[in-house]
């Protein structure tokens, strides 16, 4: 799910961020551009943990804008299908409920939560079981396992399933 991996950007630069604090200026700008984005290629930026190199600059013509090639490590976050997630029901709907896992979105459809549970609306929706003992609603937290992605290329959805061993409600707001 998490890996620290190295990538490259190349960095744009007006002329009135260079001087002293030159790098410090790109480090900024590289991590307000960069971290909460999504590529599909390598997943959620969640941080930028280091720079490795920051290349010589290369004046564009006509503009005054230097660009830097800069190498820097990050943590990044990438679902797999067959991945165990511990999520947070955002919203239950009749044809399922979608939960987060940190920056990942992931649907549950309403054939991939046990038959025994059942949709019940009205103003806090939720999926009961016939006897009351387990409730799924918002603010719950499941274990669930990822069945599918789609990757775009600038986000990654996932379908996820409840219906297995050791997967559902781990920690339920109402029954505490």
């Amino acid at each position: 799910m998490f890996f620290h991996i190295v990538l490259e950007r190349n960095m744009q630069l007006h002329p009135r961020h260079f001087g002293r604090h030159l790098r410090d200026n790109l480090v900024s700008k590289l991590m307000k551009d960069v971290e909460g984005t999504c590529s599909g290629r390598h997943g959620f930026v969640v941080a930028i943990t280091g720079i490795e190199d920051i290349g010589k600059g290369l004046i564009r013509d006509g503009t005054g804008f230097v660009t830097f090639p800069v190498k820097y490590q990050c943590v990044v976050c990438r679902p797999f299908k067959g991945e165990i997630l511990e999520a947070v029901v955002t919203m239950v709907n009749k044809m399922g409920f979608f939960a987060e896992a940190g920056p990942v979105q992931i649907f549950v459809s309403n054939h991939l939560i046990p038959d025994d549970m059942e949709f019940q609306s009205g103003d806090t929706p939720n999926y009961t079981t016939s006897d009351g003992s387990v409730k799924i609603q918002k603010e719950s937290e499941v274990r669930l396992k990822i069945i599918g992605t789609r990757v775009d290329a600038t986000e990654i959805f996932c379908i996820g399933t409840i219906k297995d061993d050791f997967l559902g409600v781990i920690n339920d707001p109402a029954g505490a």
